[in-house]
């Protein structure tokens, strides 16, 4: 086993940005979803610039940068290059 930067013998630390990742694919698979079902059913909140149907961009920016975090920090994937 080799030991980390912070002096742990674990070896499969999961790096805070995968949660990050997680949570951001989460919501923005529910904004994303949610604006997707109100502009089929037509039922859009009364806003202002409601025809720009933010929540389906919002939720595709969450979902893409969710799964960039996710790849780029995936448990086991390591950016330095182990010491032996």
């Amino acid at each position: 086993m080799h030991r980390s930067e912070h002096g742990s013998k674990h070896g499969s630390e999961i790096p805070i940005w995968f949660f990050v990742g997680v949570l951001l694919v989460v919501y923005g698979v529910l904004i994303g979803g949610y604006g997707v079902y109100a502009w089929v059913v037509g039922r859009v909140a009364p806003v202002a610039l409601a025809y720009l149907h933010a929540p389906v961009w919002w939720g595709a920016i969450l979902l893409i940068l969710g799964i960039f975090y996710c790849v780029k920090f995936a448990p086991g994937k390591s950016g330095k290059p182990e010491k032996h």
